[in-house]
């Protein structure tokens, strides 16, 4: 069995201790002077010195190189080498857990390995093109779909991605070129039409910049979504002219039927009802009409003492906030008729008017406007499907715009014409909340004219 270091130490001090007595007692027996004896001891122990060090840092220095080796092993990646048990007892624990490090380490590059595997199936087998290029945007990884879409099936790895998109269509170019996400279509060099979605993110790999842009095929889709708007439109359309066809059929009748007989004192009325039906459906396809032809928004500064006096004219509501200090920066006309749909719904879910709130809460680079009400409130299905063009649960009040389901879809696009959100959430004591977010001056792009700052 291999001497432990305490062993070997012990050793080399009991032969520093013994030595030289030993030898100078030795050379005084043979009759020389002290100085003769005191040389040929430290004659003695020069080379016995070394040798006992050299005992003593043997297994010390075989487990550093042993060590270095590992290290460096461990570093290229390579952790299939272990040390040999053997040695003194002290360092006989640290080997034992070396091999038991190297065998964690082994197992965990396997499994990272696996999983490597098993994410570059799925990246390479997903429909969605993915390219991910490197600071010198050169790419790095291309999977199938996106060699498929830019590079006709060819390898795409290390070229640079401004040359791969060169021979592109214009419309894609732009949007692999851009920073931004954006829905866009494209005729691709087969004559066929497609709708992408693009979305793209800068984030650091191995301490590098790096960008990831994903394409995503949304025709089917959007085509899904169209046919299914279509639906809706048609039965909305349908129960509406319905609604108004048919008295309008009968009172014609009715009238032509007053006529035969001579009574004409009741023509008159016949004739109103008629009118006021075929007003009404006129009415009725305006709104959709307007909903369909929103134009942008024209921003402008807006005193909101101003603006909040000329919507009180308009629909009855009880301010619950302060006035910002800042004016607003937004397209009045767009914003009031939002507004006056949101209010009009609250005034519909049956609250009591006077708790019929609007609220102005600057938050940030964003100015908040609510509406509240103590109505019903809605369900989890109805608050995940309300802001969806023409869907409504007031079926049975064909006559009001809120029944035609546009109320509420029409507040979502002027909000997001202007930057903007627009949030349903039930209040804890009952009733709805309706909160539209617009940005304030000096956090909008200068594309749509404002000022930069504020």
């Amino acid at each position: 069995m291999p001497l432990s270091l305490r062993a070997r130490a012990l050793l080399s001090l009991a032969a520093a201790a013994v030595v030289p007595p030993l030898v100078i007692l030795g050379v005084r027996r043979a009759g020389l002077e002290a100085g003769v004896a005191l040389a040929a001891a430290i004659l003695v122990m020069l080379p016995l010195t070394g040798w006992l060090a050299a005992f003593w840092l043997a297994p010390l220095l075989r487990l550093t190189r042993a060590l270095e080796g590992a290290v460096l092993s461990y570093r290229d990646g390579d952790f299939s080498l272990n040390l040999a048990p053997n040695g003194p007892r002290e360092l006989a624990e640290l080997t034992r857990l070396h091999a038991e490090l190297g065998l964690a380490l082994r197992e965990q590059r396997q499994h990272l390995t696996q999983r490597e595997l098993l994410l570059d199936t799925i990246v390479q087998n997903t429909p969605v093109a993915l390219v991910l290029t490197a600071a010198s945007e050169r790419i790095a990884i291309a999977n199938l779909a996106a060699r498929q879409l830019l590079g006709d099936g060819r390898s795409l790895t290390g070229l640079d991605f401004a040359t791969v998109i060169a021979a592109q269509p214009e419309t894609l170019r732009e949007a692999l070129a851009g920073d931004g996400d954006r829905l866009f279509a494209v005729t691709l060099p087969d004559g066929s039409e497609e709708t992408f979605h693009h979305s793209t993110r800068a984030f650091r790999l191995q301490g590098q910049p790096h960008r990831l842009r994903l394409l995503r095929r949304m025709t089917r889709e959007l085509s899904r979504a169209e046919v299914a708007t279509w639906k809706r439109v048609i039965r909305v359309l349908s129960h509406e002219l319905n609604n108004s066809l048919a008295p309008i059929s009968s009172l014609a009748h009715s009238g032509a039927e007053l006529a035969r007989r001579g009574d004409v004192e009741r023509l008159p009325q016949v004739l109103a009802s008629i009118g006021e039906r075929a007003a009404h459906l006129h009415g009725f396809l305006a709104g959709y009409a307007s909903f369909a032809k929103l134009p942008a928004p024209r921003r402008a500064e807006v005193d909101w003492a101003a603006f909040l006096n000329r919507l009180a004219l308009l629909g009855e509501f009880h301010l619950d906030s302060e006035l910002p200090g800042q004016p607003g920066w937004f397209d009045a006309a767009q914003i009031e008729q939002a507004l006056l749909n949101l209010i009009k719904n609250a005034h519909e879910s049956g609250s009591d008017p006077d708790e019929i709130l609007l609220r102005l809460r600057p938050q940030g680079a964003e100015i908040a406007i609510e509406v509240l009400d103590r109505g019903p409130g809605m369900s989890e299905a109805v608050l995940a499907q309300a802001l969806l063009p023409f869907y409504s649960t007031k079926r049975t009040e064909p006559g009001s715009q809120g029944g035609t389901g546009l109320g509420l879809a029409l507040a979502r696009e002027v909000a997001e014409a202007h930057d903007g959100r627009i949030a349903l959430a039930n209040r804890r004591s009952g009733g709805l909340r309706v909160t539209i977010r617009l940005p304030q001056p000096g956090v909008l792009s200068n594309r749509d004219g404002k000022p930069g700052s504020s």
